[in-house]
């Protein structure tokens, strides 16, 4: 089948490449010529796992396509995938600018009947004024289009393997026709398909983020309990873990969530609701509790530091998980920022996402502190005061307790990852505080 994918971010480029690697003709569409070309010489804009190797090889075998010429892809489709960015904007609610944009390409530039699916994030009732906006601008009267939902449940740093070996399929339609062009999609992928409305589709995507959400939120409260009661939240975690009602992912105390969903989506649904005049109590509870998560650890030096200024300060991991380079939502943002204000001089190490960092931190002086980006934790810890943790790479999971020790004039370690045994750390002559424990 015949695909055009708009956007080639997290949720398109992964698409149109899994749809390609799956035998469909796909051309990935975006306005920026030079990421275009970038990913014609067989380069991905963002950092995926298998998702460069997938691009080569689908290339080379010419059904994979990239072009800034959204018109001559658009026309020629069976289907339209949107999967564009839809940030947040200061209210809280989503952003629909960039879906706008993409829908009226479509309405002008389509001549034959063609499905159009909806893959970003959107709030509930969304596809339903996309349907209607593509109508209202359509040129070719004549031609027969129709809107459906079909959200992703990627996860970052397993962005492929989560779209090809995917728990299911949700699609949401309003025609047995759109069910089954959708259903014509997927057949070959041989996962199982949750065909239902569209607004349900698009209630299934926040429902299932927030909830995730709210389950980290609830963790990383009970740690902080922990802490003041003499309780470790890897006992609790464990001991939680083999009840099936709750099972045992996503039950891990750290220093919040980040990335490009979470945050997003938990924001957005606080929204729709307030929208319709309810409170969602929970989620609105997950959202402060995230944001004050963040910084936790930072607030727990200050209680044991005088100052920052002039200290040297090792920041080992940048990106808000490992396995990618996206830093949006990022715990190490918000403690960079408050470590700059203090005037530390920081070292900061990650694998992937140090030329993100560099956009919001530019190496040298910042404020009252300065930032150097290195290329080893080994690097970063030498000779340092402190030292926060704010990505579990594995790069550092393998540096050993002896090595802050060694390595450091302070060896003072403040772990929003709980990486090390507190044991370990103690026995090594490391002063170290972590989340729950």
């Amino acid at each position: 089948m015949r695909i055009s994918v708009a956007g080639t971010g997290y949720v398109g480029l992964v698409a149109g490449v899994c749809f390609a690697e799956k035998g469909h003709d796909v051309i990935c569409v975006d306005v920026d010529k030079k990421k275009i070309e970038l990913m014609e010489s067989g380069r991905s804009p963002i950092y995926e796992t298998d998702l460069e190797e997938m691009m080569k090889r689908n290339h080379a075998k010419g059904r994979l396509h990239y072009t800034t010429d959204y018109a001559s892809a658009y026309s020629n489709a069976d289907a339209i995938f949107i999967g564009v960015g839809t940030p947040e904007l200061p209210n809280g609610s989503a952003n629909l600018s960039y879906i706008a944009t993409v829908s009226r390409q479509i309405a002008e530039t389509i001549d034959k009947d063609c499905l159009v699916v909806v893959k970003s994030t959107v709030p509930v009732g969304t596809n339903d004024k996309v349907e209607q906006f593509i109508h209202d601008f359509l040129v070719h009267k004549e031609v027969k289009i129709e809107v459906a939902s079909n959200p992703e449940f990627l996860a970052q740093g397993s962005a492929v393997h989560d779209t090809l070996h995917a728990a299911r399929i949700v699609i949401g339609t309003e025609s047995r026709h759109a069910e089954e062009m959708l259903q014509k999609i997927y057949e070959s992928f041989q996962l199982p398909v949750v065909s239902v409305s569209r607004r349900s589709a698009e209630m299934i995507k926040y429902a299932c983020n927030d909830f995730l959400a709210l389950k980290i939120s609830y963790m990383n409260e009970i740690a902080n309990l922990c802490e003041l009661v003499g309780a470790n939240i890897e006992d609790i975690a464990k001991g939680m873990s083999y009840d099936e009602r709750i099972g045992a992912n996503f039950l891990k105390a750290g220093i919040g969530y980040g990335g490009s969903c979470f945050p997003k989506d938990t924001k957005a649904l606080k929204f729709i609701a307030r929208q319709h005049g309810y409170s969602l109590k929970t989620i609105e509870a997950a959202v402060d509790v995230n944001a004050q998560q963040k910084t936790r650890l930072f607030y727990k030096a200050c209680d044991r530091m005088i100052t920052f200024q002039n200290l040297k300060v090792a920041v080992l991991g940048l990106a808000f998980k490992p396995g990618t380079d996206d830093l949006r939502e990022a715990p190490s943002v918000d403690n960079i920022q408050l470590l700059l204000e203090q005037g530390a001089n920081i070292y900061a190490y990650d694998p992937v996402a140090e030329g993100n960092s560099k956009k919001k931190f530019p190496e040298g002086t910042n404020g009252l502190g300065q930032i150097t980006y290195v290329s080893s934790p080994e690097a970063a810890l030498e000779g340092a005061n402190i030292c926060f943790i704010f990505t579990e790479w594995k790069e550092i999971k393998e540096l050993k307790a002896a090595e802050y020790k060694q390595r450091m004039q302070t060896p003072l370690v403040y772990d929003g990852r709980n990486i090390y045994s507190p044991s370990d750390m103690r026995e090594s002559g490391v002063e170290y505080y972590s989340i729950g424990r």
